[in-house]
């Protein structure tokens, strides 16, 4: 367990940029304040941030020092922002919120992936970098939220880690939304919606050791159906993505990186040498940094 970083508390309310090291954040999105947790290398070179995305537990501090990891060995300026339970329940989290508690489409401004885009341009604006690059990495119920987001929000992110998300979303209209498009209008569910899902930048980071169940797994018939654990899931997904866009002849852009011998573990995830991978592709063939 890496030892906790002390704390600068700052309200992002006029101050010029994020502080150096580990800070807490109030951050004002257009009138909703979402908790941020950052981290910034004292070497951060200004040019890439990453958005983690936090499991059931809410513990988006945790993940925080989970990903200085990442941040210090990747120059990456971490924020994970914490999404509530009382604010955003599974329905608003793990699903997003795209649809109202009676099934009713929402508008997209009221989505909570909405806040991803905004979340990035804050802290552009804060650090006086509009054109920063930035990732997005969720693992568990933060994996869910990452994959099911790629359907259906531009984040203007360079790639979408889904890591051992509990259930996953099939490009498939004959299961209910949360595991397939089944149940959702015609304008979150159209061959234009499936096309632009395939198309989206996302990677399935999966752990080779959650392949079984655990008090967290989502075992509801629609889940099991998927198969027993995150990982056969997770696959699956993968491959029927593959399958639906060769027999359209639609552009695939997913990828599929697996970190062997590791469970339902973040920080295990996190530290592990395919997360590499996972972010940015493959290492070409001269090695070398990206």
């Amino acid at each position: 367990m890496m030892p906790l970083l002390a704390l600068a508390t700052l309200a992002l309310l006029g101050d010029p940029a994020i502080p150096t090291g580990s800070a807490r954040l109030d951050l004002d999105l257009d009138g909703t304040r979402l908790e941020v947790f950052t981290h910034k290398p004292r070497d951060w070179q200004g040019q890439r941030m990453l958005l983690v995305f936090h499991g059931v537990n809410r513990n988006a501090d945790e993940y925080r020092d989970h990903a200085v990891v990442l941040a210090e060995r990747f120059s990456m300026l971490v924020v994970a922002p914490r999404f509530d339970a009382e604010r955003f329940p599974s329905r608003k989290y793990q699903r997003g919120g795209i649809l109202e508690e009676d099934g009713t489409a929402a508008k997209p401004e009221d989505w909570t992936y909405a806040f991803v885009p905004k979340i990035a341009r804050g802290i552009r604006e804060r650090e006086g970098r509009p054109q920063l690059a930035y990732w997005l990495i969720g693992h568990s119920a933060g994996g869910q939220f990452c994959m099911r987001m790629a359907a259906f929000q531009a984040t203007g992110a360079e790639r979408i880690v889904a890591a051992n998300a509990g259930s996953a979303l099939f490009p498939v209209r004959d299961a209910a939304f949360g595991y397939g498009f089944g149940g959702l209008p015609e304008t979150l569910a159209s061959d234009a919606i499936l096309r632009g899902y395939l198309a989206a930048p996302l990677t399935l980071y999966l752990g080779t050791a959650d392949d079984r169940e655990d008090e967290w797994l989502d075992t509801s018939p629609p889940a099991l159906r998927q198969g027993p654990g995150r990982l056969q899931r997770n696959r699956a997904a993968f491959e029927a993505a593959r399958a639906l866009a060769a027999e359209k002849g639609w552009a695939f852009a997913w990828s599929k990186v697996e970190a062997q011998d590791v469970g339902h573990d973040h920080e295990r995830m996190f530290a592990h040498p395919s997360v590499e991978e996972a972010l940015f592709g493959p290492r070409r063939a001269e090695g070398g940094a990206r």
